[in-house]
């Protein structure tokens, strides 16, 4: 019989294949949504659902969660708590990978955003923001900070992954990224939030529920 040491690693494997299915399936599917979801928005956003969702993309951003997660680690080290300690590092982790690695992917593609009237929606390397649309960077780090805490305490991380969705949403809305800009910035998020727990908190915590 295996043993729960040989057991574990052939788990892993198994997530992450079926990881790998599911984001490429997502990804495929949004590309062919992409300009009938873009064409719907934009024929069913009203004014004040464009402000509304223009606060929450501007507090969205990545320095909101940095914030709060600074605040989390000095709020965790006064009071001891080595647990809290490494969640809220693992979240800065996740939220670091995820914007470096969206920045990068962003400015190499240099896709067109859903705003900018062009015939060539994917150009090559571009250091302009308005061919910044693939992937979206204010998603993929949201949801790499709060997978991160999901995995480390599912109770308190399982409802806040509502703030990921609505920022991703917001991004749409506004005329930012396209449907496959946010699903690829999701599926970069949940790869970042896996790699950070998985190096910053001991197995117990990362897999287990709290």
């Amino acid at each position: 019989m295996k043993t729960e040491t040989e057991i574990r690693p052939a788990r892993s494997r198994v997530v992450w294949l079926l990881f790998i299915i599911a984001g490429i399936t997502a990804l495929l599917v949004a590309f062919f949504l992409d300009y009938r979801v873009a064409a719907w928005i934009s024929a069913n956003s009203s004014p004040e659902v464009k402000q509304a969702m223009r606060i929450i993309s501007r507090v969205g951003d990545w320095p909101a969660h940095a914030i709060i997660g600074v605040i989390g680690i000095a709020t965790a080290f006064l009071l001891k708590n080595k647990d809290w300690l490494r969640i809220f590092l693992a979240m800065l982790v996740a939220l670091a990978l995820a914007g470096l690695a969206a920045r990068v992917i962003k400015i190499g593609t240099g896709r067109a955003r859903p705003s900018v009237k062009t015939e060539a929606p994917w150009n090559g390397p571009q250091l302009s923001s308005k061919y910044h649309a693939f992937p979206s960077g204010h998603t993929a780090s949201s949801t790499a900070f709060f997978v991160a805490l999901f995995l480390a305490r599912k109770k308190i991380g399982g409802p806040l992954l509502l703030i990921p969705a609505l920022i991703a949403c917001s991004r749409m809305i506004l005329g930012a990224h396209y449907l496959s800009d946010i699903t690829m910035a999701a599926i970069l998020g949940i790869f970042c939030g896996l790699l950070a727990t998985r190096w910053t908190l001991p197995v117990p915590s990362s897999i287990g529920g709290h």
